[in-house]
């Protein structure tokens, strides 16, 4: 299944993983220091919904922020 949403777009995005070593200074250590970076994917939350397009029923996949803000509206 593609991860994204047929109606603002939005897919997947990579970033990294960042593990941090040592003691902040806030509770008296000498702060915080990167220790390793690890890829990973931050996948949208990306639903299958049942829709009218141009009169008749279809089923796309919408994000659930475009499904929230009332971009689509479901067929029951």
């Amino acid at each position: 299944m593609a991860r994204r949403c047929d109606v603002c777009g939005k897919g997947t995005v990579s970033g990294q993983v960042v593990t941090r070593k040592g003691q902040a200074k806030k509770a008296g250590g000498v702060g915080q220091h990167i220790g390793v970076t690890t890829k990973r994917v931050f996948r949208p939350n990306v639903v299958s919904v049942k829709v009218l397009v141009d009169g008749t029923p279809r089923t796309i996949k919408v994000c659930t922020k475009c499904l929230r803000s009332g971009f689509v509206t479901k067929v029951v």
